[in-house]
């Protein structure tokens, strides 16, 4: 039975301790749990969930049967549901939802929770539990998740009361959304997925500990404004949180009233336009000359939702010597946890954006306005001296670099690109020009060896208009392929490039460079063997013609998908043409490359980011900036 109050048929609910609280507007009697979760589920406004059934969460399987506003995807791995969740979640910017049973089912779901945790997505995982009366017994496919997940979300919840649930619902999704978006997780006992109970919605939600701070305080604005008007050499250090707050259109007005350069981190591509004349690359580890010097040589650094990572600042004590910090993040926990800011700034950074906005210009009113004609004059030389590139293989194969440079300028208009994790990833993140936000998604924090192709899915899943091309490495692509049987039979196209050079690459590149060119079990092909005239063997150190067991065109093939191949660098062009233009199925291409190419510019772990190498053996000289 069910009752309905007037007023709107979605209401959010509220948390004790604030406004008034509603009265429901729907209450259903005599459900199940399992109802009541479904029902939940589709007044959230969650609608799709990528998942695996099992017996302990096999309760919410039948009344999701029945739901005409939340799509079931059925996975082939709990590992590919989380992913593809984070994915959808990465693309639309809606919570991603995942579903799993109890024991190996939730234990699958670990790395992608992990991984959402590292990156700041919103996730919502649900979990099948054994019956309350058997948990803690070491009862068949019990696994205590809870205590597991509790180091890598936001918050998770046990729930053995079926009334519970809708309330339980409602808390995850606006945990997961709010403040700094992350994952959580719900384990449902079986008997309380089973039991009868009244469906009430909105619930009265309970969350008295938690209270994001959104609004940033107005002094520490006034003195960041200060100190930007100020700075000689600043630089605004974009991360990924200003993707999280909707914040673009903002960082593009505040870029251009201040006149700083802007470097987005790997986690940031799309923020602000690779093209904008300000832009000066991504930071860190691999990041561009220009990007990683300008760090190092400012004298003012503002951090916009970032958190000064390892990968951004080499050895910190060297990080950034000159300059002072205004750091700005939603997370308090991320402000001085690393690098010490001169001004802390807690808010959501949007709203620090657009205060950001009225502060500087009413700096600039009272006459006090940077003069960084210097500054650009250095940053413009590094540019010119140090670009991004690469050379092409004497034996005229093809050039990874080149491989995925044709994909992004032969996609069409906001296509959205997941990578994998290594050599494949820096190239895309370099050689893929990102104007949009919402285009490029990969596992930053964690990074996890297969995720693209799920996350390529869970994209394509929740905009199904664009088109997402997964770039992977032969490597990775063998850990989570069997998505695209899942792919294949849920009509989502998506279009995958396997960069194929018979390695592990970036494991093989820190060999080559640090380990005197053992490569340890970092070849991933036969040998020795002959594979269409080119030779191959188990050492590595001799040319390769990629990845042949398994054939990736073969396997593609076996999985629903088309199976393409090109080795040969004239036909680069048409092979991606004729994959862009494969709309009704999955497409795999198989990208046989040089496998010696390597991943420049680089700061190698552990040292200081002045230690840059723009290519092998290739140090830039900066002797002729002055630090004052």
């Amino acid at each position: 039975m069910t009752e309905q109050a007037t007023g709107s048929h979605h209401p959010q609910p509220r948390s004790r301790g604030g406004a008034a609280q509603q009265q429901p507007a729907i209450v259903e009697r005599d459900v199940t749990g399992a109802q009541s979760l479904i029902r939940a589920l589709e007044e959230v406004g969650a609608d799709t969930v990528f998942g695996i059934p099992g017996g302990a969460i096999l309760p919410a399987y039948d009344p999701m049967l029945d739901s005409s506003k939340v799509r079931h995807i059925l996975v082939r791995h709990e590992q590919g549901a989380g992913h593809a969740a984070t994915g959808y979640a990465q693309a639309t910017g809606r919570v991603g939802v995942c579903m799993a049973t109890s024991g190996p089912g939730a234990t699958n779901l670990v790395t992608p929770i992990a991984d959402a945790h590292m990156d700041s997505v919103p996730l919502v995982a649900i979990t099948g539990q054994v019956s309350s009366k058997s948990i803690g017994t070491d009862a068949f496919q019990e696994a205590d998740i809870c205590g597991i997940t509790m180091p890598i979300t936001k918050h998770n919840w046990l729930v053995t009361d079926a009334a519970e649930i809708p309330r339980t619902i409602a808390e995850a999704f606006h945990v997961a959304s709010t403040g700094r978006p992350g994952p959580v997780l719900v384990d449902i006992a079986k008997d309380a997925l089973q039991a009868r109970t009244t469906f009430v919605w909105p619930p009265h939600t309970d969350l008295p500990g938690y209270r994001p701070v959104t609004k940033p305080h107005a002094k520490q604005i006034r003195e960041a404004a200060k100190l930007i008007t100020q700075a000689r050499r600043p630089v605004l250090y974009v991360g990924g949180g200003v993707l999280k707050a909707r914040a673009t259109a903002e960082l593009k007005v505040f870029a251009e009233l201040t006149g700083a350069p802007v470097t987005t981190t790997l986690m940031a591509l799309g923020a602000f336009p690779d093209s904008h004349p300000q832009h000066i690359g991504m930071p860190g580890m691999h990041g561009s000359v220009a990007a990683v010097t300008a760090l190092q040589k400012a004298d003012l650094i503002v951090a916009l939702g970032a958190r000064f990572d390892d990968r951004v600042t080499g050895r910190l004590d060297s990080f950034a010597p000159h300059a002072k910090v205004v750091h700005a993040d939603i997370d308090p926990a991320e402000i001085g946890k690393n690098r010490t800011a001169d001004v802390p700034i807690v808010g959501d950074a949007r709203e620090v954006l657009a205060d950001l906005i009225v502060a500087v210009q009413a700096e600039h009113t009272a006459g006090h306005v940077g003069d960084h004609a210097a500054w650009w004059t250095d940053i413009d030389r590094w540019r010119r001296t140090y670009p991004l590139g690469y050379g092409h293989p004497d034996d005229g194969s093809l050039a990874p670099q080149q491989v995925i440079q044709r994909i992004g300028e032969l996609a069409p208009e906001g296509t959205v690109f997941a990578a994998g994790v290594g050599q494949h990833q820096m190239w895309a993140a370099h050689f893929i020009g990102y104007e949009q936000p919402g285009t490029w998604l990969n596992s930053g924090g964690a990074g996890t060896m297969g995720y693209a192709v799920p996350a390529a899915m869970g994209a394509k899943v929740g905009v199904p208009d664009r088109t997402v091309w997964a770039i992977d490495g032969d490597g990775c692509f063998q850990m989570t392929n069997q998505e695209l049987v899942t792919c294949a039979l849920n009509n989502i196209p998506v279009k995958v490039a396997v960069i194929n050079n018979g390695a592990l690459g970036m494991v093989r590149q820190w060999q080559t460079l640090f380990y005197n060119e053992r490569y340890s079990n970092t070849v991933l092909h036969s040998g020795p063997a002959v594979f269409n005239g080119g030779s191959a063997t188990a050492n590595g150190k001799e040319p390769c013609s990629g990845t042949r067991v398994p054939d990736f065109v073969k396997l593609a093939e076996a999985m629903g998908c088309v199976g393409l191949r090109c080795e040969d660098p004239a036909e680069l062009d048409a092979v991606i043409e004729q994959a862009n233009a494969i709309n009704d199925r999955p497409v795999v291409v198989d990208f046989i490359v040089h496998q010696d190419a390597m991943v420049w510019p680089m700061v190698a772990a552990g040292t200081s980011n002045d230690e840059i190498l723009a290519a092998r053996g290739v140090r830039p000289d900066f002797d002729d900036v002055v630090d004052d």
